[in-house]
């Protein structure tokens, strides 16, 4: 058989571990793969401007532990359909068309996307128009209700969680309070294990609607007790009142999250009277090598994607339920996100540590 890969969405630890988890899969089976560059862009390839590569054991040896992708990626262009939570665009079919006479020009029999909820989402439509799919889930903000993991998301939380500790030096040492903006879009995964993992004193999540009268109240209370340093993390998807903050004015796909994270640090400064600063982290968190965990999960996630193709199991996407890999079909997996329950056991945890949520 002959079968294709691409990386789709913004980049993550652990995307070359799921390259090589699928070349050493299709290796073993005799089979060619091809990778195409740039994501969905790559299936637009010209016999005068091929824009893929053939993939092989050896040009994939222990790739498992790099970051970012062999393959690149890209979350604009031509495939980008995804307008808004839960709002979908189209694809020209014009592209379509270039899309379908790539596929059958390479003798393609099945194509695996690697991506987080709009890049399956683009998967789905190219199934529609009888191309052979199998999607890999990828997102650090580990907000695909279909998986309980995504490769990526213990990475960045790695980051956060180191970031915290060495912001507690310097913080501890003028006396400061620090609001770290991490990332995760409407999702809180990223902001709650990092905050627990590198003892923050407030997490502010998109979920868990806060009062700042109520943050200032707890931190003034930490201060009392004689704590020096402050640590405040947030998420860049977390509100004040009914407003999102974004980057762009104007944007093809989803927007931009971030600016919270400074409106935050000056409101505390100006109500508490402690000097804050505010960090943001921001691709800090997609970049570097993956930690354990991840280069593990990817390489599973790819051999599993591989497993479903030959068992001729496509429009579904490879998942982590417990400690098994299974699959669902693609369309389940980008109807709900994976949003943090209020009143799930990590809160009640961090609510026992003396974790503030503002609420």
């Amino acid at each position: 058989m002959n079968i294709g890969i691409l990386n789709s969405g913004g980049d993550c630890p652990g995307l070359n571990a799921v390259i090589e988890g699928v070349v050493g899969a299709a290796s073993r089976r005799g089979w060619t793969v091809i990778g195409f560059h740039d994501g969905f862009e790559g299936l637009l390839s010209t016999e005068d401007n091929p824009r893929f590569d053939t993939l092989t054991p050896v040009t994939c040896r222990n790739i498992r532990a790099m970051g970012g992708t062999i393959l690149g990626t890209v979350n604009k262009g031509n495939f980008t359909i995804k307008v808004g939570v839960g709002q979908k665009g189209e694809i020209e079919p014009s592209v379509l068309e270039a899309t379908k006479a790539t596929v059958q020009r390479l003798g393609l029999d099945a194509l695996i996307v690697v991506g987080g909820d709009g890049s399956q989402s683009t998967a789905l439509l190219l199934a529609e128009i009888g191309l052979p799919v199998v999607g890999v889930p990828k997102t650090i903000d580990n907000d695909l209700e279909a998986t309980d993991y995504t490769f990526g998301f213990q990475s960045a939380v790695a980051v956060v969680s180191e970031s915290l500790d060495r912001i507690r030096t310097t913080a501890s040492a003028h006396q400061r309070m620090m609001v770290i903006e991490v990332m995760g879009r409407h999702a809180g995964w990223i902001a709650l294990h990092g905050g627990i993992a590198g003892g923050a004193d407030v997490i502010l999540l998109p979920e868990i609607p806060f009062d700042l009268n109520k943050v200032v109240t707890d931190i003034m209370r930490r201060k009392e007790q004689g704590q020096r340093e402050i640590l405040v993390i947030v998420s860049e998807g977390a509100k004040i009142g009914d407003t999102l903050y974004t980057l762009d004015a104007e944007t093809k796909g989803e927007v931009r999250l971030g600016g919270i994270g400074n409106l935050v640090a000056a409101s505390l400064e100006k109500a508490t009277g402690i000097e804050t600063r505010c960090c943001i982290l921001g691709h800090l968190q997609r970049g570097g090598s993956p930690v354990a965990f991840d280069r593990v999960l990817g390489t599973r996630f790819g051999s599993a994607a591989v497993e479903l193709i030959e068992k001729g199991q496509f429009s579904r996407m490879v998942a982590l339920q417990g400690t098994s890999m299974t699959s669902v079909p693609i369309e389940e997996a980008v109807e709900t996100l994976n949003l943090v329950d209020p009143h799930c056991q990590l809160v009640a945890t961090a609510r026992d540590l003396g974790v503030s949520f503002g609420d």
